[in-house]
């Protein structure tokens, strides 16, 4: 496999990936604690996961995101916070550190490297992490997708983890033909992989899920270093 770090990611064929991801990710801690949870009947199982997430207020994680396409590979990976009111900070720490936030009206993305900030509403930005906003209100998981199977084959597995395949309605629409998704025991959302209509693959990897963690309101505020280039986007 190739690891090159120059791949570029369209952010439109992004948007689903993380959609998806991150409004199963919103699984509360009582349905984790139900040790009969995972061996529901799949369309049971579903339901309880559209009904329990509302109680989470935030969501913080470690990640790994990859890319694989006919041009390579490419892997980054950091920490991500989600907190209600369509708020959210990616910061990442390989293979380059930046900083991408939204706090429900702006979108910034901070490349320490390059000195520079840009700037963009969330209502403008075609970035492919501006979806996860949507997710912390109420989203009825069969309005997006209208077929779920059970998938214990689809790849390798701890045996105790639960596979879950889900196609979307209008799928030569939004440009990916399936989701694939990995609970564990705990009902944790541990990966979560997307293919996409031409066959490259999205991948995401997840570990340390804290639900509910204190916050900082700071957390969702970025004041660069004097001298920074500010590129504003907004029209």
């Amino acid at each position: 496999m190739v690891r090159s770090n120059k791949i570029r990611i369209g952010p439109g064929r992004m948007a689903v990936a993380c959609t998806a991801w991150f409004l199963l990710l919103l699984v509360p801690a009582f349905l984790a604690a139900s040790p009969s949870a995972a061996n529901l009947p799949l369309d049971q199982f579903i339901t309880k996961v559209q009904q329990s997430y509302q109680g989470v207020q935030a969501i913080r994680a470690d990640f790994t995101q990859t890319y694989d396409s006919a041009g390579g590979n490419r892997v980054e990976s950091g920490t991500v916070v989600f907190a209600r009111g369509g708020r959210m900070r990616w910061d990442y720490r390989e293979p380059e550190k930046k900083i991408f936030l939204s706090n429900n009206k702006e979108v910034l993305l901070y490349l320490p490297d390059q000195n520079q900030l840009n700037r963009s509403s969330v209502k403008e930005s075609e970035d492919y992490r501006v979806p996860f906003r949507l997710l912390l209100s109420r989203l009825d998981l069969r309005k997006i997708f209208y077929k779920f199977e059970d998938a214990d084959n689809e790849f390798q597995h701890p045996p105790e983890d639960r596979v879950i395949i889900a196609y979307p309605k209008n799928g030569d629409k939004v440009g990916y033909k399936h989701v694939v998704m990995e609970f564990d025991p705990q009902m944790d959302i541990r990966r979560l992989v997307i293919v996409y209509s031409d066959d490259s693959v999205m991948k995401f990897s997840f570990s340390k899920i804290t639900r509910n963690p204190r916050l900082s309101a700071s957390m969702f505020h970025l004041t660069p270093p004097p001298g920074t280039q500010i590129i504003n986007q907004q029209q």
